[in-house]
């Protein structure tokens, strides 16, 4: 089939095209800003569509010859005026939808109680009345109605990880304790291609989640177990209001309040599912639907494997659901600290691997010797592994072998490597050494060298040992990148690697 993809730059619609592209579909997407998808693998894949949602002859031209539409567009972000914009944006949407000749409309929107309209939220009702005007557009209209949507980069999940990883003790309005069944990310991806094969004559909303009712509190408290926390201590408070909690939530969280508030306001109500009746039409997953903590478990599973690269880096895109992309805003993924630094060398990419190689053990790190061993002694105090470990060979590394107080994690020749942290620390760190090829103004290739040192933190405890490392950067990483740098260039013009001496020497 032929679909449309609107809102292809947002965290439902930028994880859909791939999936709809596997299921073997065709499919063009409509963007306000294409060249926000210029990172995307699947880019070359779609047609895009440069235009506004709320231009006719854009959205009409976007239609054209399309057989399924999937509206994935919300505007949170558009202040007190969003209800008004996302009336318009349906409204324009079904009708060209209609006279276009689609044969389908998808559209995903908010779990709600059906017999408490009057009781909804001003996102939820506006949610509420886009799904209405879909389905009284003429076109057979699919109406998937999701409360928590637990993957990285999803808004409300984000407010989960930072409330559990920032705050070991929560003063909390009583909407923390409303019923609420969360879905898998992966598992809103898969009804929503299937979705597509409905037959003709189904115009409706569909209620999905996942197989555990919870409560906000119950998600916390299941967030911290995955992610290995203590227990959160939660006591109620109910004079916090919506708007103080949004700003609370704005306060100690990097989610913006405006996105915040309405989705706070919307858990003032049970968002728990009351049929199940797209068992009917699509069965479910065939290896079940997601549980929560399984649900967590995916969301963090790139960090908790280490697969820092792909998780955290502009310059490829995670396989799964429910990892983060690029395109997710800055405060999705949890917290990622970074040492970044990277310098030009007058020495071949042979010359400055084998510096890199040949760190720790004897030769030591490159750089202020004291504050390495007073890191080893403080692991050794905590029970930690501390610098006694050494290397297994003092010319070569292997993937797997013990470093020191490291690990090394990956090692591509030439190229990368990757060091993951095994001393006692709140948290997971890893050190990357690596090396890229480029060219200077003139054309000439020139070797540079990259370094960078990342944090993530676990908890408060975690956040906090980053801020009080971060005085002694400079003095660590700094030397070290110069010292590496100055290695490499002696060992290419004497072809012998110096003895370290002073600063150098661990």
């Amino acid at each position: 089939m032929r679909c449309l993809v609107t809102g292809a730059t947002g965290y439902i619609g930028g994880r859909l095209v791939p999936e709809l592209l596997a299921a073997g579909h065709e499919v063009r997407v409509l963007a306000r800003h294409p060249e926000r998808l210029a990172d995307r693998t699947w880019v070359n894949d779609v047609q895009v569509v440069s235009g506004d949602a709320g231009d006719p002859d854009a959205v009409r031209s976007a239609l054209e010859g399309i057989d399924v539409a999937y509206y994935l567009m919300h505007s949170l972000m558009a202040g007190d005026g969003f209800h008004d914009v996302e009336v318009l944006l349906a409204r324009i949407f079904g009708t060209t939808a209609r006279d276009q000749g689609v044969k389908r409309i998808v559209y995903l929107g908010g779990l709600h109680p059906d017999n408490a309209p009057g009781n909804l939220s001003d996102h939820m009702a506006s949610r509420r009345e886009v799904g209405e005007i879909l389905r009284r557009s003429g076109v057979p209209t699919a109406e998937l109605r999701a409360a928590v949507i637990i993957g990285s980069g999803s808004a409300s999940f984000e407010m989960i990880r930072y409330l559990t990883e920032r705050l070991p003790f929560m003063v909390t309005p009583k909407w923390l304790r409303m019923p609420t069944q969360p879905i898998a990310v992966r598992d809103v991806l898969y009804y929503l291609v299937q979705c597509a094969d409905l037959p003709p004559d189904v115009n409706r909303h569909f209620d999905i989640g996942g197989p555990d009712v919870t409560t906000y509190e119950g998600m916390i408290h299941g967030y911290a177990k995955v992610a290995g926390l203590r227990r959160r201590v939660v006591v109620g408070a109910p004079v916090l209001t919506p708007r103080l909690s949004s700003r609370w939530v704005g306060l100690v969280t990097p989610v913006p309040s405006a996105m915040a508030r309405p989705l706070v306001e919307s858990l003032s109500a049970p968002s728990v599912c009351s049929e199940h009746d797209i068992q009917h039409y699509s069965p479910d997953p065939a290896d079940g639907l997601t549980p929560y903590e399984r649900a967590v478990e995916l969301a963090l599973m790139k960090v908790q494997y280490a697969d820092v690269r792909t998780s955290w880096s502009s310059s490829s895109v995670p396989g799964a659901p429910s990892d983060p992309l690029p395109s997710d805003p800055d405060w999705a993924g949890g917290a990622l600290y970074t040492d970044a630094r990277e310098t030009r060398v007058d020495a071949t990419p042979a010359s400055l691997w084998r510096v890199i190689e040949g760190l720790g053990g004897d030769r030591g790190y490159y750089s202020f010797p004291l504050a390495w061993e007073v890191r080893g002694w403080m692991d050794r105090a905590v029970g930690g592994v501390g610098l006694a470990r050494g290397r297994r060979n003092p010319e070569t590394l292997r993937v797997g072998d013990p470093l020191d107080f490291w690990r090394v994690e990956e090692r591509i020749p030439l190229k990368l490597l990757r060091l993951r942290g095994e001393f006692r620390m709140p948290g997971l760190a890893w050190l990357e050494l690596g090396i890229r090829e480029d060219h200077d103004p003139d054309g000439h290739p020139i070797t540079v060298y990259t370094q960078r040192a990342l944090f993530h933190p676990k908890g408060m405890p975690g956040e906090a040992y980053w801020k009080a490392m971060l005085p002694f950067h400079g003095i660590i990483f700094g030397s070290m990148l110069k010292n590496i740098r100055e290695n490499a260039e002696t060992l290419e013009r004497t072809g012998t690697l110096p003895e370290l001496t002073g600063p150098q020497r661990r």
